[in-house]
């Protein structure tokens, strides 16, 4: 860096005939000076982002070729709107269906104010990743994956260790309970329908073999060649979600609610049963909310500009499904609590206590919509939570190879991660019942790491704003805290209870 190299290299072209002496010295000197900072200006931009300045149509260029071959980042024409659908999509799951079993155990006020403080806790996280997405202004650095934020802001030893089983279990974890549960509704569905109940005997096929159908679906769905291009099936999951979460509290309450049901807490009376009980219930509140591991993602869809850059669309798109996502789960825990109490049965939440409860006067038609949403739902996340395994198998791949990767390639990528997902569900159908331990292991992604990565690269307390390091460093320990209390909680929970682990025996 101090040598300024070979000066006849340099641009002379206007330097003025005449200068001699002193003149020429100068000359020369500021030109070797201009063309090293322009040298130094353009290493710096390739090696910290993805773009560089603007062109002529006032977007951001790409520099690095390597992000226009990868799925996340191929196409960037995304807008408010698929944003909404991407975050809907990903952000309501099966899990909001346990809400009422936690306010079964925490009763009315305590349940509604950690529902509600989850709810903005993970929401000024969702804030924090979006400021965060581009962190330098005027430089155009996008960090378009939640493992590449982590780097920047933690270094990449730290980074790496924190963030890649968070983020591969969100990602690839998520897609393996997607098959294990939509598998499972699905030959609850095909028992109902053609057989008159739904029940999991005298199927035609075994577990295994609804296992291979719903990943077959899965994988012939997922041939979209980038995250973009999956904003359909995120429109398909978005109303699936929002239409299986509406009728699963909507039906019973027109149903009525069924006799004796009481609003007295589940919780064990020793002290130290009751104290776990009671950060399970915590656990399942936090752990309804999810797709942090995505936020970066879909942002990097977006096109951003010096005028209008991505987080202001992004932010509009979280506004907008968070207000949609709150509309979904709050009736959920309230009118599922009010409706079944302490009759709601722990291990299958709203959906198993409508069936049970509710299904002998509920038209066959009714439920066997229900369970149709829920596979058509599990289909549809599996594309938008399988994108960023893709786009690290591409990656790999393209590093290797220095070029884009051919259509049978992708397809060939494709066709692995169906296969081991499919092997891993076979072989561990028993994961559902880990969700809790694995999910507290990974919460600090959701409601820790954000916070300590705003601490790293924003250094609030350099630039006397002690209020949001003060903010960001007291969530952030208190997320690693509750994360440790989760796990302590769930190792208790299957400690007391047992794990029935039907190692390659799907049932």
């Amino acid at each position: 860096m101090g040598e300024i190299g070979n000066v006849e290299q340099l641009p002379f072209h206007n330097l003025p005939s005449s200068a001699t002496g002193p003149e020429l010295s100068l000359h020369v000197i500021s030109v070797a000076a201009s063309s090293m900072r322009e040298m130094q200006s353009a290493a710096t931009s390739t090696s910290m982002g993805v773009y560089d300045s603007s062109d002529s149509s006032g977007y951001l260029s790409e520099v690095n070729p390597q992000e226009a071959w990868l799925p996340i980042t191929e196409s960037r024409n995304g807008n408010t709107v698929t944003s909404v659908f991407h975050l809907l999509s990903s952000g309501i799951g099966i899990q909001a269906l346990l809400l009422p079993v936690a306010f079964s155990i925490l009763g009315w006020a305590w349940g509604i104010i950690c529902l509600s403080l989850a709810f903005t806790w993970q929401l000024y996280t969702i804030w924090v990743l979006v400021q965060l997405h581009e962190s330098v202004p005027g430089i155009g650095t996008r960090y378009s994956r939640y493992l590449q934020l982590a780097i920047a802001a933690f270094g990449p030893k730290l980074g790496k260790l924190l963030a890649i089983f968070p983020v591969m279990y969100l990602s690839g974890g998520s897609c393996v309970l997607l098959i294990i549960r939509g598998a499972g509704t699905m030959e609850l569905f095909f028992k109902m329908m053609f057989r008159g109940e739904a029940t999991i005997e005298d199927s035609p096929l075994a577990g295994a073999g609804w296992f291979l159908v719903f990943t077959c679906m899965a994988i012939a769905l997922a041939q979209r060649p980038n995250l973009n291009s999956i904003a359909g099936f995120s429109l398909i999951g978005a109303v699936t979600a929002i239409a299986y979460c509406t009728l699963i509290w909507a039906l019973p309450i027109s149903k009525g609610r069924p006799s004796g049901v009481s609003y007295n807490s589940q919780k064990e009376e020793s002290g130290m049963s009751e104290m776990f009980d009671v950060l399970n219930a915590i656990g399942m509140i936090v752990l309804a909310f999810r797709g942090h591991n995505l936020v970066l993602e879909i942002q990097g869809t977006l096109p951003s500009s010096s005028k209008c850059p991505s987080k202001k669309l992004m932010w509009r798109g979280v506004t907008l499904s968070y207000i949609i996502i709150a509309i979904c789960l709050f009736p959920i825990a309230i009118a599922g609590f009010w409706t079944y109490g302490n009759k709601i049965p722990s291990n299958g939440g709203m959906l198993t206590a409508f069936m049970q409860l509710h299904g002998h006067d509920t038209s066959k038609f009714a439920k066997g919509l229900v369970y149709l949403l829920v596979v058509i739902n599990c289909l549809s996340s599996f594309q938008i939570y399988a994108m960023p395994v893709f786009d690290n198998l591409e990656f790999r791949y393209t590093c290797m190879k220095n070029k884009r990767c051919s259509w049978w390639v992708r397809t060939g990528f494709r066709l692995f991660f169906g296969g081991l997902a499919f092997f891993i569900a076979v072989a561990f159908p028993f994961l559902p019942s880990l969700a809790a331990l694995i999910g507290g292991i990974a919460l600090p992604l959701t409601l820790a790491y954000p916070c300590f990565m705003w601490i790293s690269i924003k250094k609030p307390h350099q630039k006397g704003h002690g209020v949001m390091w003060c903010l960001n460093l007291g969530l952030g320990c208190l997320g690693m805290v509750l994360s440790v209390l989760l796990v302590v909680a769930a190792v208790w929970n299957l400690a007391t209870k047992g794990l029935h682990a039907n190692f390659f025996h799907p049932e």
